[in-house]
């Protein structure tokens, strides 16, 4: 298949950019299929900054697949404060006893195998294969999907956001052969740090000359500049290419909340120590009645069902 000469260029420009950018990330020294797949789980959602430290301790406490894999899941919910989202935490360890029980401690490569595993999905699949084996795949992360979406086909306000497999396809023909290792790490760097979400750094973008977005944004600027007349000024880049912000509901009293209040209230307690309900309430609600107990009930039972707790005759522990 023949690249097209902009794709050529967005790949010099971009490679150059990260070679000369990268940040210093810990899970970027190491090809360990374990430590990649740790990295990216802690990654879901929470920002590198949260993730460092906690990432070092849990190698540190887990330093091996067999070592998560035979832990009481206790422990791993211990190790996992901090990071939010807590059933990231029990899919891992269910994948890493996938890994040492239906393949003997081996890591799959291939994406599809990888994807049998629990709490794997798509992206997770192909940066492992990509990042711990160095294949030359193309996954879809948050920062993915922005980055191609402006370079290739254009501004995100302009048209409805392409299908997932038009991206992948975009991102696959885009991966420059033997190099995807470096490739997608740049993608998601140029992300990270330029290409955001709410405000795009294109002044400072290594591949402002061949991104499509940015091409449609100047060609607006113009028009408006002579719409206007000579003496208007537009206002600063960073302000007229302002993508607005994901609106989300509250966290604090979300559902979400509760369960994470309820699963760090059981992390202060020791090991194969158990709660009544009727203690746990009001760690977990600070307004909470004997009138709430059907509601309490029925957040641990679905934390249960998640793997997150354990409840024995209205008595809750972690796992």
């Amino acid at each position: 298949m023949t690249t097209s000469p902009d794709a050529v260029a967005l790949q010099a420009r971009l490679l150059a950019w990260f070679a000369a950018n990268a940040r210093d990330l810990p899970w970027r020294h190491t090809r360990d299929p374990y430590a990649i797949l740790v990295s990216e789980i802690m990654l879901q959602q929470t920002q590198v900054e949260r993730v460092i430290p906690k990432y070092l301790a849990f190698l540190t406490t887990f330093p091996t697949l067999a070592a998560l894999a035979n832990a009481p899941t206790a422990e791993v919910i211990r190790m996992w404060a901090g990071l939010g989202y807590n059933r990231r935490a029990v899919n891992l360890q269910r994948a890493a006893r996938a890994v040492l029980e239906a393949h003997a401690g081996v890591f799959p490569r291939e994406v599809a195998a990888l994807l049998r595993l629990p709490g794997v999905g798509p992206y997770t699949a192909g940066a492992v294969a990509c990042f711990a084996f160095e294949q030359d795949v193309a996954f879809i992360d948050t920062n993915i999907r922005r980055v191609l979406r402006r370079a290739r086909v254009g501004p995100d306000q302009h048209a409805p956001a392409p299908a997932e497999r038009e991206l992948l396809a975009l991102g696959a023909a885009l991966v420059p052969s033997g190099q995807g290792w470096v490739w997608n790490q740049a993608l998601m760097e140029l992300g990270a740090l330029i290409c955001t979400a709410a405000a795009p750094s294109c002044h400072r973008c290594p591949i402002m000359a061949v991104c499509r977005a940015n091409a449609t944004w100047r060609t607006e600027e113009a028009a408006l500049v002579l719409a206007m007349g000579a003496n208007f000024a537009p206002a600063p880049a960073r302000v007229v290419r302002r993508v607005a912000e994901r609106r989300t509901e509250p966290y604090q009293g979300s559902r979400r909340w509760f369960r994470g209040r309820l699963v760090d209230a059981l992390r202060a307690l020791p090991s194969d120590v158990t709660m009544p309900l009727a203690d746990l309430g009001p760690l977990v609600k600070a307004d909470f009645q004997p009138t709430d107990l059907p509601w309490l009930h029925e957040l641990v039972t679905a934390l249960a069902h998640d793997g997150l707790v354990r409840l024995e005759d209205d008595h809750v522990r972690l796992p």
